[in-house]
């Protein structure tokens, strides 16, 4: 029952992934939201395209990656990442990966690094958000309101209100909340009625994706017939002339195509015909295509908002930390801003959180945010720093020669940057106030390897338990108990203790020999974002651990 005068429990400003995965993981723990999203649709523009395996394991946990991994390139259709002089032209590198059919297949088999429940999906972030706002929508406690959007906020000891209208102006309402998420957009208005900026770079100047960038969204039935070189998910031409990148949209007739603007080149002065001009200076041919839209952005971001929370105000997604795309990191970085802030503010809202769980948000995703930006700072350099050689397209033995040395380069550039189970997986919250540490030492972060560990802080060490049921379904949706071996301590004391402490708690017994090996100790807790919390032997202290990971005080 919500307090008189109190709308909702949480306002969302902004209906893009972070702010739908923010509303979905509130929603299916009966926390009422209010979702704010200026647009009247989910995006149409195609805009992230690669879905990383993280986020689909999250997923995975809601119930629908089966749903997203629908979406986007036919099932048989190759995710490849390919290197051309022009997209008609000399292919100088690949890097194959599996088809969203064999995904579902080889994820069951591979160990190591790629010990997974998902592997990555190469899909649209259009068609992403329509799933999620799908799923949001069928949530009684969601209300969504499209064609809203905020035009001031603010803040008591009580609760937080915003001021909005309808985007053609032709309505305005004041909507109270206990808290308020600003999900929107690198331009946040919530992020500026805070007061804080951003602090990184801005502005980086590359050869290639460090300036403004031009991209237009069109639809070919030809095109597949003009290029002569087996399909890809994304292209990219490296030459001296035109560097792009273009992506499959749907495996048929629809594209992205993205090109930085040369020095001479005023985005206000670009026409269509220009714009399409220049997919053909990328192609290296001439086609009727039919343009769908337009867009603009800017490359060279490697920016972190300078704090993450003011009192009852959170920011996530674009308005906390802005990428250049490489590495595809920026919208699943936002997502799991969501997730992991999502069974806080549920946790405070129910009644189990304790006064300090909020505040580890910041702590644990502004690290997060850094280090994701610096690893994808560290891609664009590698791809955007390449100059082309200027024979690079010539016919002659000088020519064949950089490309091959080219080739070299971009096939270990590509997959320095599209085989990152170490950034995928890897990230860890050790540190943070809610993380009970055992004195272990985490493995180390590294873009290309993941070393799996129970050490408290990071992913759990996933395997599966049979042909189709990965350990992280056996998870509880709030706090999981895990006891390892045949003769697992007694699980009573946690039970006991979390009863006494209203703490959702799942028990859950693993007898595999290979989980134990992985997890290193006879106990282990799980949060509900899929964190190692905790882990030991016994189970003495199961109040204190459960205080302690919830963000109450140390009992005296």
């Amino acid at each position: 029952m919500l307090a008189q005068g109190i709308d909702c429990s949480v306002i969302i400003i902004g209906g893009g992934p972070c702010g739908l995965m923010l509303a979905l993981e509130l929603g299916r723990r009966g926390v009422a939201t209010i979702v704010l999203d200026e647009r009247p649709s989910p995006a149409r523009f195609p805009q992230a395209n690669a879905t990383q395996a993280r986020t689909m394991e999250h997923f995975r946990r809601l119930g629908f990656s089966e749903r997203v991994r629908a979406q986007g390139l036919p099932a048989d259709y190759p995710t490849d990442i390919a290197y051309f002089t022009r997209f008609t032209r000399h292919e100088l590198a690949r890097f194959q990966l599996p088809t969203a059919r064999q995904a579902r297949e080889v994820v069951k088999k591979l160990s190591g690094s790629w010990s997974a429940a998902e592997l990555p999906h190469r899909v649209s972030q259009m068609y992403v958000e329509r799933v999620l706002r799908e799923e949001a929508e069928a949530l009684a406690p969601v209300t969504i309101l499209a064609g809203w959007r905020a035009t001031a906020l603010q803040q008591d000891e009580a609760g937080a209100t915003v001021t909005a209208e309808r985007s053609d102006g032709a309505e305005q309402r004041t909507f109270r909340a206990l808290f308020l998420m600003g999900a929107d957009s690198a331009r946040s208005l919530t992020r500026k009625s805070l007061g804080y900026g951003y602090s990184g770079e801005s502005g980086v100047a590359r050869d290639f994706m460090g300036g403004r960038m031009s991209a237009i969204y069109f639809r070919s039935g030809e095109l597949y017939d003009l290029l002569p070189h087996a399909q890809a998910w994304m292209y990219w031409t490296v030459n001296h002339d035109r560097r792009s990148f273009m992506a499959a949209i749907n495996g048929r007739d629809e594209f992205t195509f993205h090109t930085q603007l040369r020095r001479h080149e005023e985005e206000e002065e670009i026409s269509d015909r220009d714009a399409i001009g220049m997919f053909h200076a990328a192609l290296g041919a001439e086609l009727n295509v039919d343009l769908v839209s337009r867009s603009s952005w800017s490359a060279g971001y490697t920016l972190v908002a300078e704090k993450f929370r003011q009192g009852r105000i959170f920011i996530g997604g674009d308005a906390a930390h802005l990428f250049t795309p490489t590495g595809g990191l920026g919208y699943n970085t936002a997502v799991e801003d969501a997730v992991n802030l999502g069974w806080k503010l549920a946790a405070v809202v129910n009644g189990w959180g304790g006064p300090a769980l909020l505040d580890s948000y910041e702590i644990e995703r502004r690290k997060i945010a850094v280090r994701n930006t610096t690893f994808a700072r560290g891609f664009a350099d590698s791809v955007g720093l390449f100059v082309a050689p200027e024979e690079l397209e010539d016919d002659s033995p000088a020519g064949a020669a950089a490309r091959q040395a080219a080739g070299d380069y971009l096939n270990r550039h590509a997959r320095a940057e599209f085989n990152i189970p170490g950034v995928t997986f890897g990230g860890r919250y050790d540190g943070s106030p809610i993380i009970v540490p055992d004195g272990s030492s985490p493995p180390p972060d590294l873009a290309n390897e993941y070393v799996p560990s129970a050490s408290p802080g990071g992913r759990p060490p996933h395997l599966w338990t049979d042909e189709i049921t990965s350990l992280f379904d056996l998870f509880g949706q709030e706090f999981t108990l895990l006891r390892f071996g045949p003769n697992p301590p007694a699980a009573e004391p946690f039970v006991a203790a979390a009863g006494a402490l209203g703490i959702p708690l799942a028990v859950v017994k693993v007898a595999s020999e290979a989980a134990c090996g992985l997890y290193e100790a006879d106990l282990v807790l799980i949060r509900p974002d899929q964190i190692v919390a905790w882990r030991g032997n016994e189970a003495s202290n199961a109040t204190g651990v459960l205080r302690r990971v919830t963000g109450y005080p140390e009992q005296q």
